[in-house]
């Protein structure tokens, strides 16, 4: 399915993801003003470590969390680019849920559901966020916040899901052992 996909760029081109194929793939919805926004650090650091050995990012900023990502591409680009020197490619700002939610993120989580914030300082606040606007909220597949990571292997399987409370560690364990699979 992932290489079916089109989606468009920060920059308004298209990107076919089946110039994807034999690469990992991290797919992540960002934002500028979160409070795990310094995730584009150790993202930056994956791509830099490892992009010679086939990881590609899908940065894919969305402002369905808070109003977090209120800038245009241009903006976000800028910012991204400014403060953590972000060297790889950014796509147009997107929903990742609801009747506009991008088709590649209602595959993702179709492959992936939500399992679970993983131990963290945000994660008590965040629970208790959603738990007040919805009792059935940990049950639904849906992105629960910004930050949130699909790691796909060289064959197109996504092989796992990280939440933004997630070790970033952990993802660039996950990342290494695919691109060496």
């Amino acid at each position: 399915m992932i290489y079916d996909t089109t989606i468009i760029t920060g920059k308004g081109e298209k990107l076919d993801l089946a110039d994807y194929k034999g690469k990992v793939i991290m797919v992540v919805n960002t934002a500028t003003g979160c409070g795990f926004t310094p995730q584009y650090e150790p993202i930056e650091q994956l791509y830099r470590d490892y992009h010679e050995q086939g990881l590609e990012i899908l940065d894919i900023p969305c402002n369905q969390f808070g109003g977090q990502a209120p800038g245009s591409d241009e903006e976000i680009h800028e910012f991204c680019t400014l403060h953590y020197n972000t060297t790889f490619p950014q796509m147009k700002k997107a929903d990742v849920n609801g009747e506009n939610e991008l088709p590649l993120y209602t595959w993702l989580k179709s492959q992936k559901g939500f399992a679970g914030f993983d131990e963290h300082p945000y994660k008590a606040l965040l629970e208790k966020m959603f738990a007040e606007a919805d009792p059935d909220w940990d049950k639904k597949p849906d992105i629960k916040w910004n930050f949130t990571k699909f790691v796909i292997d060289r064959e197109g399987n996504v092989i796992a899901r990280f939440e933004p409370t997630a070790d970033m560690e952990e993802v660039r364990k996950t990342v290494l052992a695919a691109l060496r699979a």
